[in-house]
């Protein structure tokens, strides 16, 4: 799929009777430990495991759990549950030691899954032997996020992807639709460093 025809913005449900809510929370949860299963040892990726894959196989080795997953994933509580050409969404179970100091979860860790999921949708589109690095994150916090929740979804889509700078937005929603918050990222992509 070409990212000049991917959809330029996320269509993130109305909000959902509570039966539908329940019903999406199990989904993902049931999701979440599926990926999980898979995905044995958080480390990162020796050079000669990822030498020659696209964006798109890195994922595939990930899942298939021969290359590990990000120890931030172990950290913070939330993993990469799903991934197209263009698109990467994550699943994150906020708990009580996510918490500011004002009783609810601490933005920094949102902005991290946002971060996370639109940078990923942007690697999906790689070409083999390419690396992206976070140019800029603008997060914007629309609700608080609380451990009430059990589970949010991050959704990164691509907007723009050119020889050098890529953009993509994200949403942040609970399982019955309600936005917590929204991002949008410029990624450097380059080639990769020399080995030393």
């Amino acid at each position: 799929m070409n990212p000049a025809a991917a959809p330029s913005s996320i269509t993130i449900p109305e909000q959902l009777s509570r039966e539908t809510a329940a019903q999406t929370l199990a989904a993902w949860q049931a999701l979440d430990a599926e990926v999980r299963s898979r995905m044995h040892t958080p480390g990162v990726a020796r050079m000669d495991q990822i030498a020659g894959l696209s964006g798109m196989q890195v994922f595939d080795a990930m899942f298939a759990g021969t290359i590990p997953y990000p120890p931030i994933a172990q950290t913070l509580n939330f993993t990469v549950s799903q991934v197209a050409f263009g698109r990467a969404e994550f699943l994150g179970k906020p708990v009580f030691a996510h918490y500011n100091p004002l009783g609810s979860v601490h933005g920094g860790w949102i902005a991290t899954m946002l971060d996370s999921a639109v940078g990923c949708a942007v690697h999906t589109t790689l070409a083999p032997n390419k690396n992206y690095t976070t140019l800029e994150l603008k997060v914007n916090y629309t609700k608080a996020v609380t451990d009430r929740i059990g589970m949010v979804c991050a959704i990164g889509q691509v907007i723009h992807v050119g020889g050098r700078v890529a953009t993509a937005e994200g949403k942040l929603v609970g399982p019955d639709g309600t936005l917590y918050a929204h991002a949008t990222t410029t990624c450097l992509i380059f080639d990769p460093l020399p080995a030393r």
